[in-house]
């Protein structure tokens, strides 16, 4: 499967473990993003976002123990596209956001590839 074209798109990843954190970077760089913004936080996450609006958000949920729900609800009011990437997969949810994309760690390129792809779609 070829990779979706990110092409001068401005991602946030936010996570918590720096070394997933810029594995993520490097996938994203390989698919011609333009800017990718670190946060392990929650309050990190929400800075950067009302410095300058991303176009798409790369969530981990539990963010050494803080969950990244109020970063969700940030770029949803914003309308910025986002998906969650976390190691409890869908089931780690919480209700509210049963319907939001949501890759389960560990994932390969081709995985994140095609949760773009969705995502950028919709």
């Amino acid at each position: 499967m070829s990779a979706p074209s990110l092409l001068g798109l401005k991602v946030l990843v936010v996570e918590d473990e720096a070394i997933v954190s810029f594995l993520i970077e490097e996938m994203l760089m390989d698919m011609g993003c333009a800017e990718v913004w670190h946060a392990g936080g929650v309050t990190q996450a929400l800075e950067k976002i009302e410095q300058a609006r991303p176009d798409l958000g790369v969530l981990d949920v539990n963010l050494s123990g803080t969950l990244a729900y109020p970063v969700a609800e940030r770029l949803a009011q914003l309308r910025v596209p986002f998906f969650f990437a976390t190691g409890y997969g869908k089931k780690g949810l919480a209700p509210e956001w049963a319907e939001t994309p949501v890759i389960q760690k560990p994932f390969d390129h081709d995985g994140f590839g095609r949760i773009l792809s969705q995502v950028i779609a919709a």
